[in-house]
């Protein structure tokens, strides 16, 4: 998608943003820990020299969470990496500023489902132009062992958060996601999806600001009531087994495909350690695996992986 409508940074209120992406993060972290009695999260800081840094929040070893990690970072760098520039070559050799919180949760229970979510801000400078701002964000669920009930839920959380500011915006966000988080490697989807948009300028600063928000603060709205459900269902060692399987999808798609992984890596301006949180802390891969036809394995690609309007799947 192309910029549009580049505003003059005397426009912008990013002193705001970046306080509302620090209280989006103390808040997720708190509603996570209602969930999780054991362990609380751990904070690490950091700086940069040219006065970027971030606040990495990590979770590991819980009863609920296995390993999670609710990351603030705002860096800013004197040239775009290749990431942030293949589909804006005009904007090549600009400074640029970026802020966000990005998330990743994954539980212990193979019956509750990993959840990813992002919101951030980025702008540019560049001599001879406007700067050009631009909001993006999302959230997408990753089930193991799927659950109508939990899908119908997740995707019409999403609705509700984004039909407010444009009708047809969940629709369009929704096809967004499908068609981003896909492992082309191996045709198919990373899991049921949710939201995901990018690149987004379309009304003034204040109401893509506001858009933002109402998916940042969706997100324990849609997580939380299905990792209640599913935390303490039980599982067998098989059940285990194809969780680890399938983590290794997630992985994949994170290190060769993900845009944001991509950027902090090739921007040399984050923080390596924050980046990589997203992974899990097992994983497995076995030579030609498969699972056996016709079961709750089987079930997930050829059902929960496709494309389905979840909020009319069940009408």
């Amino acid at each position: 998608m192309s910029v549009t409508s580049p505003a003059t940074v005397t426009n912008l209120d990013v002193q705001a943003v970046k306080d509302y992406l620090l209280s989006l993060q103390d808040h997720i972290c708190s509603m996570l820990e209602t969930v999780e009695p054991s362990i609380r999260f751990k904070e690490d800081a950091w700086d940069r020299p040219n006065g970027g840094g971030g606040r990495t929040r990590v979770i590991a070893g819980g009863d609920v969470i296995e390993k999670g990690g609710v990351n603030f970072s705002h860096v800013m760098g004197d040239n775009l990496p290749p990431s942030a520039t293949a589909e804006r070559p005009e904007l090549a050799g600009g400074r640029f500023e970026a802020m966000g919180v990005s998330l990743v949760i994954h539980p212990n229970n193979p019956m509750a489902p990993t959840s990813h979510a992002n919101v951030r801000l980025f702008i540019v400078y560049k001599d001879g132009m406007a700067p050009v701002w631009w909001f993006g964000g999302g959230f997408d669920l990753t089930p193991y062992y799927g659950f109508d009930e939990d899908c119908i839920h997740w995707h019409q959380t999403a609705h509700d958060a984004v039909e407010p500011f444009g009708e047809g915006y969940y629709s369009r966000f929704k096809t967004w996601c499908d068609d981003y988080f896909y492992l082309k490697h191996r045709g198919e989807p990373r899991g049921i999806g949710g939201l995901f948009f990018d690149d987004f300028n379309e009304a003034s600063f204040e109401q893509c600001f506001g858009m933002m928000k109402a998916v940042g603060n969706a997100y324990t709205d849609a997580y939380l009531p299905i990792l209640e459900r599913r935390k303490d269902l039980p599982f067998t060692e098989q059940q285990r087994d194809f969780q680890l399987h399938r983590r290794g999808r997630y992985v994949e798609f994170n290190l060769v495909f993900d845009r944001g992984t991509h950027f902090g890596l090739q921007s040399g301006l984050g923080r390596t350690e924050s980046i990589l949180m997203s992974l899990p802390p097992e994983v497995r891969w076995t030579y030609e695996y498969q699972v056996t036809a016709e079961s709750e394995e089987a079930k997930l690609t050829e059902y929960y992986l496709t494309s389905k309007d979840w909020l009319v799947a069940t009408k």
